[in-house]
């Protein structure tokens, strides 16, 4: 069975994609988290990636870190899973808008970093970011145009893709962003995962998570 070695569900918007994509699809897996901001989380996650950041997943004595590569690894050792869509076009843009979001808006990460528990409607945020915001707007509205027939997600079925946008609807929903139509409907279907309101339930009850070597400090 595979480990996967993740941070503090609140905040940790990279340990989220690659557990949701797990969890969304009944890959079985064991949950490993260790505390940002301590000594056990430099420790053991150095131990088995060269990055010392999570994720990683453990497949064995197997390490694979990055969300993406995992997401990757994983969809290629459980094809049955269909983790990207079975359509050689609609999988080209799954993966291509991946990557944007492993990669880019990093003005809306900046202003806007993902707290699951906290409600902050109304922050001023940068023009950058207001860009980032408009600019996922139209990624969803139009992707879903385009290829989302036959299911609520970018694809239609839920993909690698729609892992690696719910930390951002996490964020939308912290900060109150405005959402409509088929923006509005998306981001619903995400939030209604089962798999998606069990790490939400899970980030909210972390007040009591104590990290091995040091309390647990929230931030708001």
């Amino acid at each position: 069975m595979y480990t996967l070695i993740i941070a503090n569900k609140n905040y940790s918007s990279w340990s989220l994609r690659p557990w949701l994509a797990l969890r969304a699809a009944d890959i079985p897996f064991t949950e490993q988290k260790l505390g940002f901001f301590t000594e056990a989380f430099t420790r053991q996650v150095g131990a088995v990636s060269p990055a010392g950041l999570v994720p990683v997943l453990l497949d064995g004595d197997f390490a694979v870190w990055d969300s993406l590569a995992i997401c990757e690894y994983v969809a290629e050792q459980h094809p049955e899973a269909r983790l990207w869509p079975k359509d050689a076009k609609a999988r080209a843009r799954a993966r291509s808008l991946a990557a944007q979001m492993h990669s880019g808006f990093g003005a809306l990460r900046q202003a806007m970093p993902m707290n699951v528990e906290a409600h902050l409607p109304g922050i001023s945020l940068p023009e950058a970011a207001q860009q980032d915001i408009s600019r996922l707007h139209a990624i969803w509205q139009d992707t879903r145009a385009e290829f989302g027939q036959g299911g609520p997600f970018l694809f239609g079925a839920f993909s690698i893709a729609d892992a690696f946008f719910a930390p951002v609807v996490s964020r939308f929903t912290t900060y109150g962003i405005t959402a409509a139509g088929p923006v509005r409907d998306y981001m619903d279907a995400v939030l209604a995962l089962p798999a998606m309101q069990a790490w939400m339930r899970e980030a909210r009850a972390e007040a009591t998570f104590v990290p091995e070597d040091e309390p647990y400090r929230k931030h708001r």
